[in-house]
């Protein structure tokens, strides 16, 4: 028995159009907190656990370093120590231009002039000690507190917050840390 070309079209060409349509759709954006007073955000947050880009894995002593300019874009330095405790340091600089109709929670993050990184303030403790900065995609994330380590009942309460808004926990690595005052002199990466 042949088929027409309307009865392939609806019985195969329909199902993989769907399917392709469904997988170009982007993914919900995660919601942010309400609102962040950026100069209370300001200054050293840890970086505890992340689901780390290429050029942060095996970091060691992860630092992220906020500072509000006049302008009121965000200064960002980002140093860690590479694959050691006493491995070279790395230093990754960026400008943070902040929404303020996201109430200072969304900001798109520059490191290479005009692209801007998606950077989604999406947990805040209300003493701001304790921070989660996600993307929609829920390809990376970044849990962050001002103390090398979060309390266990704290990062597992962080750990169902991450999983209910669909981040894959499974991917989330700890970051070794050491306090700053207890942290060895920097050497130089002699990479480029």
């Amino acid at each position: 028995m042949k088929t027409s070309s309307f009865e392939f079209l609806v019985g195969v060409g329909l199902p993989i159009l769907i399917v392709s349509l469904i997988g170009c759709q982007s993914p919900q954006p995660i919601t942010t907190v309400a609102s962040v007073d950026l100069e209370r955000f300001m200054g050293n947050w840890y970086v505890v656990a992340s689901i780390p880009t290429v050029f942060e894995k095996n970091a060691f002593n992860a630092l992220e370093n906020y500072r509000l300019d006049t302008d009121g874009t965000v200064a960002t330095t980002f140093t860690f120590n590479k694959e050691a405790f006493d491995g070279p340091v790395k230093t990754y600089r960026s400008r943070g231009f902040v929404r303020a109709e996201s109430g200072n929670a969304v900001w798109g993050m520059q490191f290479i002039w005009p692209f801007k990184a998606e950077y989604r303030i999406i947990f805040l403790d209300p003493d701001y000690t304790q921070t989660v900065i996600g993307r929609s995609k829920r390809d990376y994330v970044w849990v962050m507190a001002r103390t090398p380590t979060i309390p266990p009942a704290d990062f597992d309460r962080i750990l169902d917050f991450l999983t209910s808004v669909g981040y894959d926990t499974q991917r989330l690595q700890k970051v070794p840390q050491q306090p700053l005052g207890q942290r060895p002199p920097p050497r130089p990466d002699p990479s480029p």
